[in-house]
């Protein structure tokens, strides 16, 4: 029997935990102080609106109707599209390998932040001291060097991880009441603090204030889309395995709208912390889009600068990086959750076994972020991940969706609980056929154009070499492009000893 979420509110606060992540802390922030504040807002709005709310919808409805994770759901759909799900789950491992030694270093900062005190009014020492003890060398070179704090604090991760999951829904449902409001708590602790500060106005103008003449800069569109996609968890599996622990009584319809404004409540909730913050100790012009100098670099000068008490700087300290602990471990355990509900269904393995195998085989791989190339390395496969493979895989769902399966019949799944307000027909199918393909497509374009004419290395992403990119990028891609043979070809050969796989399509599924 197939596992469920022991409530809605379960499920609602793990969808958000998902959806909330690292990049609503240090990303959202980031973009919106580079592209004219309100403005920037004013395109996500239109984006969560147009593409983020009914490809979740999708996902989740599709995956309640079928009981199955990202490859099962797209094989009900059209027997060919079950690579679609294949990559999701790609990207998902290629996402929670680097997003575990981003954790570490999380986990790491939150454990040296006792050294704040020391540190009161030096901007130098605040700025150098994460990427003096990761022991960076800024290249992809440096395999040799280790830091062994790191190693700890990754060992700390996968473990927590673990924890978190080892018993599906059950200890999920149970971590995600404190995972969740924690950070919510922590964030309102540190915007308080943050109003309080001299200027604080000013961080309040920049963020919300639109510069509408930055809507010309077609940078601005391209980001703000990229980061709705990014930020609701979607084309990497995860939506598709809670979506499967559902009751055939929930409402997608309410509960979708309910995550995907939650994330962008607590996108701009942190955005106050940062431009209040920023602004208050004179800083707010060097608000970095890079979520790692953000984290790491600039934020630390700030809480240096917060007060003249060594203990008050401490302690913010530690509340912010203890809040990014508990938005880290959300997305971590969730991507986790996504690839181990698709190969337990697959295979019919234990789901606390693959887990835990996922776990271990991810972890030693995860060792190579905390050599001294761990940084440059995690910045190429990220940039490769997020601008390609990640687009491309929402790109082939939303097609598989639209264009090979009757997709009123996902809509009326969508719809089947709703006793108000229903998903209208004008906004979803359009969307899910038309409109998102097309501007994702013009995303992918996008990036695929910048890279190729960027300034650097053709082919390359900008300061690396082109055989790093080769080796960290284009190999990583094709790896992720090539999951769904390489699992065709695993059953193929376990069919010879008997294994049968389930061929059951949507209309082979009847309802209880």
């Amino acid at each position: 029997m197939r596992e469920k979420w022991s409530s809605r509110s379960a499920f609602i606060l793990a969808a958000i935990g998902s959806a909330v992540g690292l990049g609503n802390a240090w990303r959202f922030p980031g973009l919106a102080a580079k592209y004219g504040g309100g403005a920037f807002l004013f395109v996500y709005l239109i984006a969560m609106l147009v593409i983020g709310i009914p490809l979740l919808m999708m996902e989740i409805s599709v995956a309640r109707y079928t009981r199955q994770g990202a490859p099962g759901s797209m094989r009900a759909l059209n027997k060919k599209t079950e690579g679609i799900g294949w990559l999701a789950v790609s990207n998902g491992i290629g996402i929670s390998i680097y997003y575990a030694a981003v954790f570490a270093w999380v986990i790491l900062m939150f454990v040296m932040s006792y050294k704040f005190m020391g540190l009161t009014g030096n901007t130098e020492g605040a700025s150098s001291l994460w990427a003096t003890t990761i022991k960076t060398t800024g290249t992809t070179e440096g395999f040799t060097t280790i830091s062994w704090p790191v190693v700890g604090c990754l060992i700390a991760a996968w473990a927590l991880c673990y924890v978190c999951i080892r018993n599906g829904t059950t200890t999920v449902g149970k971590v995600v009441k404190y995972t969740v409001s924690l950070p919510v708590i922590c964030l309102l602790i540190m915007a308080v603090r943050g109003v309080m500060m001299p200027h604080a106005m000013s961080g309040f103008a920049k963020l919300f204030i639109p510069n509408w003449s930055a809507l010309a800069d077609s940078n601005l569109w391209v980001d703000a889309i990229g980061q709705v996609f990014y930020s609701l968890s979607t084309s990497m599996a995860i939506m598709f395995a809670y979506g499967s622990f559902l009751d055939d009584d929930t409402n997608i319809v309410i509960d979708t709208i309910i995550i995907s404004f939650s994330d962008m409540f607590i996108s701009i909730l942190a955005g106050i912390v940062m431009f209040t913050t920023m602004a208050g100790v004179g800083m707010l012009d060097n608000m970095s889009a890079s979520g790692i100098a953000t984290a790491f670099i600039i934020y630390p000068q700030a809480i240096v600068k917060i007060s003249d008490s060594p203990v008050f700087n401490m302690i913010f300290a530690f509340i912010f990086y203890f809040c990014l602990i508990t938005l880290a471990i959300d997305s971590l355990f969730s991507i986790i959750e996504g690839i181990s509900t698709a190969v337990s269904d697959k295979f019919k393995l234990s789901k606390k076994k693959t887990t835990l195998t996922i776990c271990l085989v991810e972890g030693v791989i995860s060792l190579i972020y905390v050599t001294g190339a761990g940084l440059a390395i995690l910045d190429i496969v990220d940039y490769f991940i997020n601008s390609y493979t990640l687009i491309i895989t929402g790109i082939l769902e939303m097609i598989a969706a639209g264009w090979f399966f009757k997709t009123t019949k996902i809509l009326d799944e969508l719809n089947r609980n709703t006793k108000g307000f229903k998903m209208p027909k004008w906004w979803f199918i359009p969307s899910i056929k038309v409109i998102s393909p097309v501007v994702l497509i013009g995303l992918f374009a996008w990036n695929l154009y910048n890279l190729i004419h960027g300034g650097g290395v053709y082919g390359a992403k900008d300061g690396y070499s082109l055989k790093a990119n080769i080796i960290f990028g284009w190999c990583v891609v094709g790896l992720i492009l090539c999951s769904g043979l390489i699992v065709k070809l695993i059953v193929k050969i376990k069919s010879s000893k008997g294994f049968v796989e389930d061929d059951k399509s949507w209309d082979d599924l009847k309802k209880a």
